[in-house]
């Protein structure tokens, strides 16, 4: 393993400078890179700050679907940053984006999702099935669901089993926490689906699912090298980057080590000790900008 100090790159000095130059929006994952549970980072509010100072935008991305915008926007204001609904996108969102693009008519939904989940579903007009076999779904979603309960987890599997379309929100299959407890996620719930019915979802959204950046690349207009993609996790947030031909920066504040970040076969343009390094960075580049010029 090669040695680390702060952050290493895959690219010399100056280019990595020079890529850093070019970044107008840092696109950021939530749990493990801004806050872990309930505990906000330190260098995140001096990070963000020092975003707005260099007039670069930023969103939060979250392959984490369990709550609502309206409960994410709460629960970073309780931690001090005040966050718009424009600055939000979680899987839930895309998921609902996805079935109103692929599934026009679907409107009935069977969810393996929270009670905060399934608002969010029903306030785009759809509506949540119940456990019964006769109330049959257009669509099965299974995401992040820590309110699961066994009998609605074997009446998904019988829809599944049906041949129904099955969505699954992310691949993710722990969440990170700053408690001892690991909490399984949407992807270790497919697994289990999978092993009772044999079949996988048709599709699975969330990072690394590059249609996770598509829609800040439009609603900016940028391009997608002027994008960074910052997380903790090298087979979503990290795959996504290089799915996206984005700028992916892996941070070790969350759930990947160094050792696994060396052993990934496509390996992040920057790893960074947490995002305070990368906003040093971000500084450095454009203060030798200033004094080239």
């Amino acid at each position: 393993m090669a040695e680390f100090d702060k952050y290493r790159s895959i690219y010399p000095y100056e280019e990595l400078m020079s890529r850093l130059r070019k970044l107008r929006h840092v696109a950021l994952d939530m749990d493990g890179t801004i806050y872990m549970g309930m505990s906000l980072f330190p260098f995140t509010k001096p990070f963000l700050a020092g975003l707005a100072e260099q007039g670069i935008s930023y969103s939060f991305l979250t392959n984490n679907p369990s709550k609502c915008i309206d409960d994410y926007l709460g629960k970073l204001a309780h931690m001090g940053i005040e966050a718009t609904e424009e600055e939000m996108y979680t899987t839930a969102l895309a998921t609902i984006d996805y079935i109103k693009t692929h599934y026009p008519t679907a409107k009935r939904l069977f969810l393996l999702g929270t009670p905060s989940m399934i608002s969010e579903f029903e306030k785009a007009g759809f509506i949540s099935t119940a456990d019964d076999a006769a109330d049959v779904p257009d669509v099965i979603v299974a995401a992040f669901d820590m309110t699961l309960e066994y009998k609605r987890l074997c009446r998904a599997a019988w829809w599944i089993s049906q041949g129904i379309p099955y969505i699954a929100t992310n691949p993710d299959r722990v969440c990170p926490t700053d408690l001892p407890v690991v909490l399984v996620d949407c992807g270790s719930i497919c697994a289990c689906l999978e092993h009772a019915t044999g079949r996988k979802p048709d599709i699975t959204l969330g990072k690394p699912d590059p249609n996770m950046l598509a829609g800040i690349v439009n609603r900016y207009g940028l391009q997608s090298d002027q994008i960074a993609m910052v997380g903790d996790r090298i087979y979503t947030d990290i795959e996504m980057a290089h799915n996206a031909d984005a700028f992916g920066v892996l941070v070790l504040s969350g759930e990947t080590t160094l050792e696994v970040a060396d052993a990934a076969p496509r390996q992040p343009d920057l790893i960074v000790e947490n995002i305070g390094v990368l906003g040093e960075l971000l500084v450095r580049a454009h203060s030798e900008k200033a004094v080239e010029a």
